[in-house]
């Protein structure tokens, strides 16, 4: 199994910290570009501390196996179905709670018993 390692541009590096400047959450940008927030604080002091210097090497490298990008993948989506889960289930009370014992059941296509 093959290590890669993630290495990202000066100019990634700064449209990432353009985008917290411009007023969005750090997580949140930290989570579209697939980066620890950790990380993305210490771009931004950097650049804060010396803006003409900053980004200027090859930065550190770190290896990242295959196999534990796809772990992290997985447990992201089944975050995502958890979630999802628990609003389809919520939205299903709440037609129940509307509807009462006319309310057809998704799952069995048989009509709800009160």
């Amino acid at each position: 199994m093959g290590l890669s390692r993630r290495v990202f541009t000066r100019e990634f590096k700064l449209a990432a910290i353009r985008e917290i400047d411009s007023g969005k959450a750090v997580g949140t940008v930290a989570r579209r570009i697939e980066v620890s927030r950790h990380v993305l604080y210490r771009w931004y002091r950097e650049f804060k501390k010396q803006p003409t210097k900053a980004f200027s090497g090859p930065g550190k490298r770190i290896a990242v196996s295959r196999e534990s990008e796809l772990e992290r993948k997985i447990g992201q989506l089944t975050m995502e179905n958890d979630f999802l889960k628990k609003v389809l289930q919520s939205l299903e009370e709440q037609q129940e709670a509307e509807y009462g014992s006319e309310l057809y059941s998704r799952r069995s296509g048989k009509k709800a018993k009160r």
